[in-house]
């Protein structure tokens, strides 16, 4: 009788290169799930501003710029020794705050618009600030009660 030969034992061992990825996967579940309770209770994070009452120095001078309902411009000085207001047109707003701008180039400038100013008009007026080279500018709110 010929030998039959045998394929089951032939002394070789076959590796096993695939990965099962099963528990990988329940493990990254588990922890979304984790995450996703646990982070509505985490606290966010709360800035505590610091308070402040009322200054015993007076406040800093500033040119301020009225922009009225009417179209009406008007500019005047504010906490200085010798407060002045002066009516202005568009086409003399530059002359007229480099009169005032003459002794503090660096004195900010704070434009005031009436509620109902277009935006138009105070973005004009920005504009003339910007071409005057007035640096720092601000726009004057009411605060809320």
């Amino acid at each position: 009788m010929p030998a039959v030969s045998s394929r089951r034992n032939t002394g070789r061992r076959r590796f096993v290169t695939d990965i099962n990825v099963v528990p990988y996967i329940d493990v990254m579940l588990v922890l979304l799930v984790i995450f996703m309770v646990t982070a509505p209770l985490i606290p966010t994070g709360v800035i505590e501003l610091p308070r402040a009452g009322q200054s015993a120095s007076q406040p800093e001078a500033y040119i301020e710029i009225l922009v009225h309902a009417d179209g009406e411009l008007r500019l005047a000085t504010r906490n200085l020794p010798r407060n002045e207001e002066r009516s202005t047109t568009r086409p003399q707003l530059a002359a007229t705050l480099r009169d005032l701008h003459k002794a503090n180039p660096m004195m900010p400038v704070v434009i005031s618009g009436d509620r109902q100013v277009r935006y138009e008009a105070i973005i004009d007026v920005m504009d003339e600030l910007q071409r005057q080279n007035v640096r720092r500018v601000a726009l004057m709110v009411q605060p809320t009660r």
